[in-house]
Parts: structure tokens; C-alpha cells; sequence
């Protein structure tokens, strides 16, 4: 018999992890991406960070070299309250073992994409369309983006990796609804190639002086700001703002900010934070918003008898305040790699994975709603006033710590008995 044979639709960083994984156990694997070519190293998505589990996952992938390479470190998680009135800034609780490391997905995605083996094929330029899971297989049906013609992708597996809006999912869980989160994020990437002299630099540096090193998070009344630095000398920021839900066209959550909004964004930031950081904003080519969404934890990750596995997005939509969603995609990836490598076969595997990362990934996604909503003094566990900034004492501040998340220190596997 030859080898086995798995589909993953879905070519972001969490199918290109599910690749990895599933190959390394002794598998091909077909990945169904909708876009033409690889995104171009730096110059797609925004910043993220990925825990020590992750490094140590992805390591297997990509030489240690290119992922240093990729990546600074996040020593300190640091929470500070900022008055919007005095601009002063104080601490509201340091972590100095937070031990992430910090990157950019147009960095880290090209990695992966150009470290795959032999056994993965990546068909650029393949929109998904519809999948059937007859006898013991799948067959995935995609659209050739270029041509307008279909094709069939026979195997013996069904990865769903394609994000939180996953049609696979909807597939299987016809009600299930992403939740708005009640906010929506200002994000950023300033690059300050050339610039490290600016004023603008100066300042930021003198209000921020361990950029490099720390993952900031700065809270005023109602609204808060995270901001980080990059490789290849680049600054990351993300401003929670309260507000209504947008309406959005399309599966994507990403919206394209007009100069009206852009402008009224820079005037607020001038407002609510420190002057280093409202210039910083300011200075910042081509912000965008994303809607935060999240859902309830999902009843399985395992579906058609063992033949479609959810992962990444696909399985757990999850806000971004514990850091989540791409340290979860390649947990998924690493879990499903090591359960399809001790069974072999799809539904026992399956169902391991499934144990072993339901009440991972569940436990996560609550917490990070949680700490989301508190981060923006929204009602939390009946107390409909929510945290303030402004009056909260150090103990209060504890459970804004990233270590306050579930599993921090790393999710086991089934084997080690996490989730069975």
C-alpha cells in the first residue's frame, strides 16, 4: 500500500504547520492555498508572538538559524497604567520570565514555506470549494484561480486549516456564530529603517526603554494599547478600541480604514496616550482594523469518522490577548503530527488529537476573552462597572499577566495525559 495522503486547505501558518507535522509522520500531503505565489518575507500581515513551545515545534521545521533570525525576544511582559490626562504612566505589574519571542508573519510564513520537504505540494492559486468523504477517504474539490477550472484533490485525510472563517467548519457546525468581541484593534507596523536618530525615535525609545526586549502593554480608561518590537528594526502596535460592531463584507475580518477614519483614529491617540506614542501612531504608513471576533469552544475537532480534522482557526477562533491563535495553530499541528505517527490510522489518531486538544484550546479561548474584556473595562463575571485602570492596585493587576493563561508553561500531549 502506498503512503498515506492528506489535504489541507488552508496554506497560512497553521496549514503550513499541519504540513510539516503530517509529512513528518510519514505522510504526503497536498495543501489547497487560494493565493497566486508565497507572500514576500516582511512585507504581509503584522506582528505576533510565539511562546517557548513554539520555538522548540518550529525548530523541527526551520533551521534554528533562520528562526533566530526571524524573531527578538519578549523577556518582560509589562502592564502599565497611562493617564490620559497627565500622560504619566505607571506599573501596574512586571513579568521578567515572560520568555516569548517576537515576530512577523511575513517572515515566519516564508520560512516554513521554503523549509517543507519533499512529501508536501503546495497548489498555489487553488481556491477550495467543497469536500465529500466518501467510503474511507476525501476528495476536496477546488476552483484553479487562473483557469476558472475544477479540480479534485483525492486522500486519505482532511485538515481544515482555513481560518477562523473555516467553511469546513460551518460545514459540520451550520450554527455555529463567531461572537464580536465588542471592540475592534487599530493596527500598525512602523518601520524605522534609517530613521533610529528621528525624534520620533528618540521619543519612543525615552518612553519605551525596553523595546527589544519587553512586550508592552499600556491601559487607559475603557481602551489599551500593545506595542513591541520587530525584527529588521520595525515597531508593532495595536490600539483596542470599544465600539459597536462594523459591518463587514466578505469572510475577512480585516478592514480597509479611510482617510476620515485614519485621520480621527490619530486625533484620539493624541488624546489618550503619552505624546511618543500618539507621534509614533501618527507616523505610521497604512494603519488597518481588525474586527476581533472569537467563538464558543466547539463540541469537537474531529469529524466524518475520523477523516476531517479541524485546526488552527479552523477549531478556535480566539481573541489575541493571550497570544493564542498562532501558538495554538502549531500546537494543533505538533499534536496531530505525533497522534497520526503513533496510530497510523486517520480515526484513532483523530480522536487522540481531539482528546488532547479540546480542553487545551477551550480553556485558552475563554481565558482570552476574558482577559480581553477585562483589558477594556467591559462587564466581567456580572460586574457590569469592569476594571479600572485608573483605581486598580497591583493585586488587582496580577490577572493581567500573560502567565495567568491555561497551559502557559506549554499544552502536554494526550500521551502525557492532557485531555484524556
Amino acid at each position: 500500500m502506498g503512503k498515506r495522503v492528506a489535504v489541507v486547505v488552508g496554506g497560512s501558518v497553521a496549514g503550513l504547520a499541519c504540513a510539516h507535522a503530517v509529512a513528518g509522520a510519514g505522510w504526503d500531503v497536498v495543501v489547497l492555498e487560494k493565493a497566486a505565489a508565497p507572500a514576500a518575507g516582511g512585507g504581509t500581515g503584522a506582528g505576533l508572538g510565539l511562546d517557548a513551545q513554539s520555538m522548540e515545534t518550529l525548530a523541527r521545521w526551520i533551521p534554528r538559524w533562520g528562526l533566530d533570525a526571524a524573531t527578538l525576544p519578549l523577556a518582560v511582559d509589562l502592564n502599565r497604567a497611562t493617564d490620559s490626562e497627565t500622560k504619566a504612566a505607571r506599573t501596574l505589574v512586571r513579568d521578567d520570565g515572560f520568555g516569548f519571542r517576537a515576530a512577523h508573519w511575513g517572515d515566519l510564513h516564508p520560512r516554513l514555506h521554503e523549509a517543507l520537504p519533499p512529501a508536501v505540494t503546495v497548489l498555489w492559486g487553488h481556491q477550495f470549494l467543497s469536500f465529500e468523504a466518501p467510503g474511507g477517504g476525501v476528495v476536496a474539490t477546488a476552483r484553479v484561480v487562473r483557469t476558472g477550472e475544477t479540480v479534485d484533490v483525492t486522500g486519505d485525510l482532511l485538515v481544515a486549516a482555513d481560518g477562523a472563517a473555516s467553511s469546513i467548519r460551518r460545514h459540520f457546525l451550520p450554527d455555529l456564530k463567531l461572537r464580536y468581541a465588542g471592540y475592534c484593534a487599530w493596527r500598525g507596523v512602523f518601520d524605522f529603517a534609517g530613521k533610529e536618530s528621528s525624534d520620533t525615535m528618540v521619543g519612543i525609545q525615552r518612553a519605551y526603554p525596553e523595546l527589544g526586549n519587553c512586550l508592552y502593554f499600556d491601559l487607559a480608561h475603557k481602551t489599551h494599547v500593545v506595542l513591541y518590537e520587530l525584527p529588521r528594526s520595525r515597531l508593532n502596535w495595536l490600539w483596542y478600541i470599544n465600539g459597536p460592531e462594523p459591518e463587514l463584507t466578505g469572510s475577512s475580518v480585516t478592514m480597509e480604514a479611510t482617510d476620515t477614519m485614519v485621520s480621527r483614529m490619530r486625533e484620539e491617540a493624541g488624546r489618550v496616550w503619552c505624546p511618543e506614542l500618539a507621534r509614533l501612531v501618527r507616523e505610521t504608513e497604512a494603519p488597518f482594523v481588525n474586527v476581533i471576533y472569537d467563538a464558543d469552544p466547539l463540541p469537537r475537532l474531529s469529524w466524518a469518522g475520523g477523516r476531517v480534522a479541524l485546526a488552527g482557526d479552523a477549531a478556535h477562533p480566539t481573541t489575541p490577548h493571550g497570544l493564542r491563535s498562532t501558538n495554538m495553530s502549531v500546537a494543533d499541528a505538533r499534536e496531530l503530527g505525533r497522534c497520526l505517527a503513533r496510530w497510523g490510522e486517520p480515526a484513532r489518531a483523530l480522536a487522540e488529537y481531539e482528546a488532547a486538544r479540546l480542553p487545551v484550546v477551550a480553556a485558552q479561548v475563554m481565558h482570552a476573552r476574558r482577559l480581553g474584556r477585562i483589558k477594556q473595562g467591559l462587564p466581567v463575571d456580572g460586574v457590569a462597572e469592569g476594571f479600572d485602570v485608573r483605581t486598580a492596585t497591583t493585586e488587582d493587576a496580577l490577572l493581567l499577566r500573560q502567565r495567568s493563561m491555561p497551559f502557559f508553561g506549554g499544552a502536554p500531549a494526550a500521551a502525557d495525559g492532557g485531555g484524556l
